[in-house]
C-alpha cells in the first residue's frame, strides 16, 4: 500500500514492479493484494499497461482499516475478537479488562494513523522534536 502511494502519479503499477522495489515474494504480494482488491481498498487493470493504484487518496486510509482487511484480528489475545470475547472463562478472567482495553486502544490508534502519515513521516518528527 505505500509502495503504490508513493508511485501513485505513475498510474497502474505492476505487482512485479511493486516486489521487486520492497524485496517481497511475488506469491505473497499475490496473497495480499487479492484481500485488498477484495475490500477495495486497490484497483487493478488487465494487460501492458495493468497493475494496481489506490482508487482514494493517501490520507483517506487507515493503517487500521489496511491491517484489519488483512489480518484476521489485531486482538493482543485469540479469546478477543472484534471487540467482543470469546472465552468460556471471562467471568473470572482478571486480565480480561486490560486486554479489552489493550485491544480498543490499539485499534483507535492505527485508526488515526493514516498512509500519508507513514509516507511524511511528519507525525512522529513533530513529537520527537516535543520531547527533547
Amino acid at each position: 500500500m505505500l509502495d503504490l502511494a508513493q508511485h501513485r502519479d505513475e498510474g497502474f503499477i505492476s505487482l512485479k514492479t511493486v516486489a521487486e522495489r520492497q524485496d517481497i515474494s511475488m506469491k505473497y504480494l499475490e496473497s495480499i493484494v487479492c484481500a485488498l482488491k477484495k475490500a477495495g481498498l486497490v484497483e487493478s487493470t488487465r494487460g501492458k499497461e495493468g497493475g494496481y493504484t489506490l482508487p482514494r487518496r493517501a490520507e483517506e486510509y487507515s493503517v487500521g482499516e489496511i491491517l484489519r482487511c488483512l489480518e484476521d484480528s489485531l486482538a493482543p489475545v485469540a479469546c478477543i475478537k472484534d471487540g467482543s470475547v470469546d472465552c468460556a472463562h471471562a467471568g473470572e478472567c482478571m486480565t480480561l479488562p486490560m486486554w479489552m482495553e489493550l485491544d480498543e486502544i490499539t485499534n483507535a490508534y492505527l485508526d488515526r494513523v493514516t498512509l500519508q502519515d507513514l509516507l511524511s513521516g511528519e507525525k512522529w518528527r513533530s513529537q520527537k522534536r516535543n520531547t527533547i
